[in-house]
């Protein structure tokens, strides 16, 4: 039979794998909606662009820790 200790490296690998990716999609999101907000509402200082996408860079790198610490706690 396989052995569930055997299997479990390589789901961490594939967690680890998907990070980054998650990361972009977050902060590009958060970046479109500040986007979106600039042209909507006019704001000339592209102010919305800058806080939302500074807020999805602090988003995804709770992310990233809250599934790094998950990884870790599952040892």
């Amino acid at each position: 039979m396989d052995n569930p200790e055997k299997k479990q490296p390589n789901n961490k690998w594939m967690a680890l794998i998907n990070i980054p990716f998650q990361m972009g999609l977050i902060i590009f999101a958060f970046a479109w909606l500040g986007t979106w907000l600039d042209e909507k509402y006019l704001n000339k200082d592209e102010l919305y662009v800058k806080i939302l996408t500074l807020a999805g860079v602090f988003v995804a790198l709770y992310n990233v820790i809250r599934q790094v610490n998950d990884l870790n706690k599952n040892r």
